[in-house]
């Protein structure tokens, strides 16, 4: 059977309207997609009461934005880097280190061919370094061989995929959870183990797409030192405004979907098992990353209004996070003037194992032009802690 044609898998992937959003981010645009609140967002305080918790996508604001810079270190896929691999084109990168100490990057829809959309569609595949030092990350292996192979069954049918938002390790099992459907469509969410670092991975476990609202489609892990994983989710939909939810699970029962206990606010507290409320502003969410790192929590995100890639740092996953500051990490720019944390058409923002907030790097995604679609690593300095 002939492989399907550019246009016909970027339609069914959506790539033109998911581009666009990114080219709009890139031109300067105040507000990047349409729809977006224009007047101030509410929520219930820790101290019981209604504010207001400013404009839709500003949150309290930057810390020291002066302060912040970053340095392109490389590209850790493309046809260079990954080709090899029948992986040139791909994105997201999600990493994680495995317990024999390789570094694991799981990757959105990956194609072979001449560009995006090609040939060979494929979602998720895993890329490894064999090194998980940040300061010489080379990809130089995949699971598939020279053939980087899905890590679960996805056969697209009707323009399904499989797109990773988390992977990460709890002792020698390493946890992977993918959003299920068309795109921004999600139907359901399914949650996989491995326990041979990465090389096949068994199903745990699904989550019903609508649940919360479809708060609880798009998941990001933190794993703590008190036996549980701290969850926070959204919609997986850039276009959709939504609450941003907290959950915890006990670390041993991360495949039972019954242990995620809410976190949220009624009778006048917040508390665990109450219904979830939202932990911060309503936005329009893209990627989201949480981690327990340096006795305290990192959280970033590609914010949709105005495009940049975030971060958060608190000393606890209940942390208010109204009063937080937002942290501007990576900033969009035109291409060819890319230049220090400057990046055309940014998205993912995922936290590299081994980070710490004085050499705090990310993986972050590219997407603007059909060949133009790739996974870099950036190193960021001046976080306020």
């Amino acid at each position: 059977m002939p492989e399907p044609s550019l246009s016909r898998t970027a339609a069914q992937l959506g790539l033109t309207s998911r581009r666009a959003v990114l080219r709009a981010g890139a031109a300067g645009a105040a507000t990047v997609v349409a729809g977006a609140l224009t007047g101030p967002a509410y929520a219930a305080d820790r101290a019981g009461t209604v504010r207001a918790a400013g404009t839709a996508g500003t949150g309290p604001g930057p810390a020291h934005p002066d302060l912040i810079t970053g340095t392109r270190v490389r590209d850790l896929t493309g046809p260079a880097q990954t080709g090899q691999f029948a992986a040139p084109w791909t994105d997201l990168g999600i990493p994680a280190l495995c317990p024999d100490g390789t570094m694991l990057f799981v990757c959105g829809d990956t194609f072979d061919g001449a560009g995006v959309g090609d040939t060979d569609w494929r979602a998720p595949v895993g890329l490894r370094s064999s090194s998980a030092d940040l300061g010489s990350l080379v990809i130089d292996g995949s699971v598939g061989g020279s053939h980087a192979e899905g890590l679960v069954p996805e056969g697209h049918v009707n323009g399904t995929t499989a797109i990773p938002s988390d992977v990460f390790t709890v002792g020698d099992t390493m946890y992977l959870h993918l959003m299920r459907g068309v795109i921004y469509q999600t139907d359901h969410t399914d949650f996989w183990q491995s326990t041979d670092n990465g090389e096949t991975w068994t199903y745990l476990c699904q989550f019903p797409g609508d649940q919360y609202g479809g708060q609880f489609q798009q998941k990001s892990y933190a794993v703590a030192d008190d036996g549980y994983c701290y969850v926070l989710s959204s919609v997986f939909n850039r276009d959709v405004v939504s609450d941003l939810l907290l959950h915890r699970v006990p670390q041993n029962q991360l495949g039972v979907p019954s242990a995620y206990q809410p976190w949220g606010y009624a009778g006048g507290v917040w508390a665990w098992g109450n219904y979830p409320t939202s932990v911060t502003a309503s936005r329009q969410w893209g990627e989201i990353c949480f981690r327990a790192m340096d006795g305290q929590y990192a959280f970033t995100w590609l914010n949709m209004d105005v495009l940049s890639i975030r971060a958060q740092v608190f000393p606890l996953p209940t942390s208010d996070l109204f009063g937080t500051p937002e942290q501007t990490v990576i900033v969009p720019t035109a291409p060819g003037s890319e230049t220090g944390n400057a990046v055309a058409s940014p998205y993912g923002g995922f936290v590299l194992p081994g980070s710490t907030f004085a050499d705090f790097n990310i993986a972050v995604s590219q997407w603007y032009d059909d060949t133009d679609y790739r996974v870099m690593q950036y190193r960021i300095a001046g976080l306020t802690t």
